[in-house]
């Protein structure tokens, strides 16, 4: 069983919009049923879990049933933090599923993974039971501890950016969870699956990400996620590219003749 693991249950504060950020409307639908449809149509995937605010609960299921997302198994109410929210969901998906099943766990307000990175994904889980969604850095990183002077200077080379989906089996993640909030119930400093698995002193296993698959917290990042929809039409009417989603498809009906 492979299962995702949507959270969306920020408020969107950064974005200065009157609704939460994961529900407004690009290209004429919510960035969260642009980010849902992504997984509704992967082959792999075979149910849905989703954490929202309680007051976008109906809502949300409203939406689903709109936009035929028929995967979503449950949607449970988000926690006070993004950690709190994918906690409930994983026990959601504990009551209902496997131990051993692999959970994809995946930001609403992504909405750009690309069909490849999924399967890879499911991939590494299987063979190496992690798989942390990752990008070359470009940019030099700097890390500073006050803001103002460079503390730490790490060879662009060895720079990645953690995205997302970052994947284990379910027992194991939700073992970590609870691990860290014996000691840790406010998820202070653990900013993702990634980092709570390294507190444990896990090792997990790195996949190669999009460099398109953006975060959309900010007015910029909307206006990006609009150019990368505008690109993807205009590879598939003009040809100069296939998506990975119907790659995937031809080179599956290659195979079969």
């Amino acid at each position: 069983m492979n299962i995702a693991i949507i959270f969306a249950g920020g408020s969107g504060v950064r974005m200065g919009a009157g609704v939460p950020k994961q529900f407004l409307e690009i290209n004429g639908k919510p960035i969260l049923i642009h980010t849902l449809q992504l997984f509704q149509e992967h082959e792999e995937i075979d149910k849905i879990y989703l954490a929202v605010s309680q007051d976008f609960i109906r809502y949300t299921q409203q939406l689903a049933l709109d936009y035929r997302i028929d995967k979503i198994a449950a949607i449970v109410p988000g926690g006070e933090t993004a950690q709190d929210s994918i906690y409930n969901a994983l026990v959601k998906a504990e009551q209902e599923n496997a131990d051993d099943s692999v959970v994809l766990i995946h930001d609403g307000v992504r909405p750009f993974v690309e069909y490849g990175v999924i399967s890879d994904n499911i991939e590494s889980v299987q063979k190496y039971g992690s798989a942390i969604t990752s990008t070359l850095c470009y940019e030099t990183i700097l890390v500073s501890r006050d803001g103002q002077q460079v503390d730490e200077l790490p060879p662009r080379k060895d720079s990645y950016a953690a995205q997302a989906p970052q994947s284990f089996f379910l027992k194991d993640i939700l073992e970590a969870h609870r691990a860290i909030r014996a000691v840790n119930p406010t998820y202070e400093n653990m900013v993702d699956a990634c980092t709570i698995y390294r507190e444990l002193g896990k090792q997990p296993h790195m996949v190669q990400g999009n460099r398109g698959n953006i975060k959309v917290t900010t007015p910029e990042d909307v206006y990006m996620f609009r150019a990368l929809i505008q690109y993807k039409e205009n590879e598939q009417a003009f040809g100069f590219g296939l998506t990975d989603r119907l790659a995937a498809k031809m080179n599956r009906y290659r195979d079969r003749e």
